[in-house]
């Protein structure tokens, strides 16, 4: 399966760094199968570079799927709240391998916000999610997730 990972730098070994902020899965390598949301990853940092890149990948769903996973095909009660811990709890961790799941985009973004300030129970943010077209994001969190990923190529994108 092809991965994606947006950056301003060609990232051929990839690692696992501790973000500068909270994100929805944790700390590690964040990828996605979708190349435009890749790109859009990339579209962040417009203003600050001319040029960024779409690094592609491959990795074995099956290795994926036989590691210690935690999986997400839709935004359930149990996304919502490993999303949560993730964001709001410091101190906050897990084992997993892979985390993989919804992207919380802009829009999505601004749902969960509704919940998080009790405007949304859970079941109405579900409801609301449903309504978009979510893209993915795979999370690699340990080392050993690091060494299923292949690095392809890297793809220049115009800022």
């Amino acid at each position: 399966m092809k991965v994606y990972h947006g950056s301003l730098e060609v990232v051929e070994f990839p690692e696992i760094r501790k973000p500068n902020r909270t994100l929805d899965y944790g700390a590690g390598f964040y990828t996605t199968t979708d190349m435009e949301q890749a790109k859009s990853w990339v579209m962040r940092h417009k203003g600050k570079a001319t040029i960024g890149y779409v690094n592609v990948y491959e990795i074995d769903i099956d290795k994926v799927h036989n590691a210690h996973t935690l999986w997400f095909d839709s935004p359930t009660e149990e996304w919502i709240d490993f999303v949560d811990n993730n964001r709001n709890y410091r101190g906050f961790t897990h084992d997993y391998d892979f985390v993989y799941g919804p992207v919380a985009n802009d829009r999505v973004y601004a749902a969960f916000a509704l919940y998080e300030s009790g405007v949304l129970n859970k079941e109405e943010l579900i409801r609301e999610l449903k309504v978009y077209k979510l893209v993915d994001q795979l999370l690699l969190h340990t080392e050993a997730a690091l060494k299923e990923l292949s690095f392809i190529k890297a793809i220049p994108i115009e800022l």
